[in-house]
């Protein structure tokens, strides 16, 4: 009876690590990858994990979210505070208005906003959206990594911003995906130019007393990424900002880093690559030795097979 309780707590143990494992084997990879405000149009496949959430309610896109895995999409909670009727989720997407030959379509069969989501600050700006169907995976289609508990994104760092939002404030949205290089903000910066009110939930982004890029309205919820080698790590989704792309005010992101443990508790057994970041190192979580005993046993690439073609 010891024995056999001792075995199934191995056995889980080891599916929450191959489930883990499996992801980092495919997220953040982007292979066609060789303007939001200030930006410029993005070509196909580039952000593969990049998704358009819309609604009839809205008159269609009305937010950005990031795949993360095969069944869930992360996003901002500001962006589910009505109802918004029937949510649609397109992938692969490009073009808002033309053709789209490689996008999949899934409606959300649950939003999950975090429980300590403050309307009036923003501060724990994250939703997780489940789909209705499992995705399959193509170059046009595929999950980002996430910054894991204890990334560190030193000011200056350049980051890329995505999303269909307005090309400039109050103005119409854009129908080519846009793409946008922007440097990180200090924190302390930031809280400076709101007059207080950034947490250590919150990372921001922009060309502080210049201006001219930036995230805005409609790219909310979308991901603000980042390149390590070959891998694209997430740590940003976008939240909120005063104007778009004004010299004053950077734009501010949730800081992805802060909820692996809230993240990882829906999506269960097949949890997102999470990939530590310190800007001149990185390595996946769970830890190298979980790694290594993990590969010792021969069962690890049947599970993953599942995982994959599930």
């Amino acid at each position: 009876m010891k024995f056999n309780t001792a075995l199934s707590i191995v056995g889980t143990i080891l599916l929450n690590i191959a489930g883990s494992l499996c992801q980092l084997d495919v997220c953040g990879q982007a292979p066609l990858n060789n303007k939001i405000v200030g930006g410029q149009d993005a070509t196909a496949g580039s952000w593969p994990w990049q998704v358009s959430i819309q609604s009839t309610k809205f008159g269609g896109h009305f937010c950005g979210g990031s795949l993360i895995n095969k069944d869930w999409v992360l996003s901002a909670a500001h962006c589910f505070q009505s109802s918004a009727g029937t949510i649609e989720i397109y992938l692969g997407l490009r073009s808002q208005l033309g053709s789209n030959p490689y996008q999949a379509y899934r409606t959300a069969i649950s939003v999950i906003n975090h429980p300590n989501y403050d309307h009036t600050t923003n501060d724990n700006d994250m939703a997780l959206l489940q789909l209705s169907s499992s995705v399959t995976f193509s170059n046009y289609i595929r999950p980002v990594c996430l910054a894991a508990t204890g990334s560190k994104f030193a000011a200056g760092t350049y980051s890329w911003v995505t999303g269909w939002g307005a090309l400039q404030s109050g103005g119409q949205a854009a129908n080519i995906l846009q793409e946008v290089m922007i440097p990180i903000v200090s924190n302390s910066d930031c809280d400076d130019a709101y007059g207080g009110s950034i947490t250590s939930n919150m990372i921001c982004a922009g060309l502080l007393n210049e201006g001219g890029k930036d995230s805005c309205q409609g790219d909310s919820g979308g991901p603000m990424v980042i390149k390590n080698d070959s891998l694209w790590i997430q740590f940003g989704v976008v939240s909120f900002g005063i104007g778009c792309a004004d010299p004053r005010y950077p734009g501010v992101y949730s800081r992805i880093s802060e909820y692996q443990d809230w993240i990882s508790s829906y999506t269960g057994s097949n949890p997102p690559g999470f990939v530590e970041f310190n800007n001149s190192a990185f390595r996946s979580s769970p830890n190298l030795f979980l790694y290594a005993i993990s590969l010792t046993f021969s069962i690890i690439p049947f599970i993953c097979s599942l995982y994959l073609s599930s």
